[in-house]
């Protein structure tokens, strides 16, 4: 099936739509990057409808209700130019990609905030939270994103690492004990060293979580993981999505190590804070 099925379905039913239902295609088709960023009421208002009526609208289109239909129109976006993104086409002016490219990333975090599973988020936590030292993992952009980790997570007291060489990572993971977290991020799950990685690290004694793809082969090694997909082939194109998705991953379980670590733990991180200031020209407003 064409990844613009959606879009195409739109513009071949256009004539059999009722007047009110036409009002929201129009909307949708004169911009579907715009839409996939749109709430239900901002696009009812747009479309001069009511809010059922875009959920019917959506309905005979398939899709479960609103938010299943902005997923699905995402996808029907996910073309694109080779190793670029999947929104921007060769064509495209600083305008139309720069709209294309944020429109993307709100919608693909909008479905993961909805994908994601708080039960997993708290024992991911639990998990962190006992810890007698954390390690996190990564390889290119997801390499990154472990480097972003260990940026958040040194403020929590404990002795944090991040590695994104492959033969630093085996010989971490020979050596974790009991106690030891190693949290691996991929974003396909597919990457041969870094199952072997974790189940390395398994065989030492460490738990073992992942930020990765749904029963890939890099989730069968994890003790826990977080799960979640976009329309983003990353084997195919430059990851971004991904990368912001993780990102917003990361921080949820640094919140919910703060939150874990009460009150008392807040005068912490405000010496923290407060060790940058002399390292800063003051405000203008100061």
């Amino acid at each position: 099936m064409a990844r613009h099925d959606l879009i195409d379905r739109i513009r071949q039913r256009l004539e059999e739509l009722n007047r009110s239902e036409r009002k929201v295609a129009d909307v949708i088709l004169a911009d579907p990057t715009a839409a996939t960023s749109m709430s239900i009421a901002t696009l009812a208002q747009a479309a001069s409808v009511s809010e059922p009526t875009v959920n019917r609208f959506c309905r005979s289109f398939d899709a479960k209700g609103y938010p299943d239909f902005k997923i699905k129109l995402a996808q029907s976006l996910a073309r694109g130019t080779p190793y670029v993104s999947q929104a921007v086409e060769p064509e495209d002016s600083a305008t139309d990609y720069t709209q294309k490219i944020f429109g993307a990333t709100i919608a693909a975090l909008d479905a993961a905030r909805r994908q994601t599973d708080a039960a997993r988020i708290e024992r991911v936590v639990d998990y962190l939270i006992q810890a007698k030292q954390v390690h996190f993992f990564g390889l290119g952009a997801s390499g990154a994103v472990a480097q972003d980790a260990q940026h958040k997570f040194f403020r929590f007291n404990l002795p944090v690492t991040a590695y994104i060489d492959v033969l630093m990572q085996r010989m971490v993971a020979s050596t974790c004990h009991t106690g030891d977290v190693v949290m691996i991020i991929s974003w396909t799950g597919r990457t041969r060293e870094l199952v072997d990685i974790a189940r390395l690290a398994r065989e030492s004694g460490a738990v073992v979580l992942g930020i990765t793809a749904p029963d890939s082969p890099l989730a069968r090694e994890c003790t826990e993981t977080l799960e979640v997909t976009t329309p983003e082939d990353t084997d195919y194109y430059m990851p971004m999505t991904s990368r912001m998705i993780q990102l917003a991953l990361i921080d949820v379980l640094a919140t919910g190590v703060t939150l874990r670590r009460g009150e008392d733990f807040l005068g912490h991180l405000k010496k923290i804070k407060d060790s940058l200031r002399d390292t800063r020209y003051p405000d203008a407003d100061d």
